[in-house]
């Protein structure tokens, strides 16, 4: 069992940066690659990034790539997303996952253990 806890959301001006954290419970988040997914008002959920156990190799869709950076400190059982440049459609609530397959995978039901969400509200 893996419990997560996101943090770091907020109200940002575009152009801006945030860095949500999200720290786990547990013995055992070496052993999971972790995710960011994001979900706005009235749309589903959605990918945002992947980082393997070892945070060697991560995955970003593109509207992220190159702007937002996952990162992860396994003695610290924390994964990071920095989020620079901003822009207003990148509002939403902002979740982590956990995932026990090492295959890179982006899909919602991959993902065996979700933290509850902080929102991020970039203004214009």
């Amino acid at each position: 069992q893996v419990q997560l806890v996101e943090s770091g959301g907020g109200l940002v001006q575009a152009g801006g940066s945030l860095r949500l954290s999200c720290a786990a419970s547990g013995h055992t988040f070496s052993r999971y690659a972790m995710g960011w997914f994001r979900q706005a008002p009235g749309k589903e959920r959605s990918f945002v990034a992947r980082i393997s156990r070892s945070g060697v190799s991560t995955y970003y869709a593109d509207s992220v790539k190159g702007r937002f950076t996952i990162s992860r400190d396994n003695a610290k059982n924390t994964v990071y997303l920095q989020m620079n440049s901003l822009k207003p459609e990148d509002t939403a609530v902002y979740y982590c996952a956990a995932d026990s397959a090492v295959l890179t995978r982006t899909s919602i039901g991959n993902y065996d253990y979700w933290g509850q969400g902080t929102q991020v509200t970039v203004s214009s």
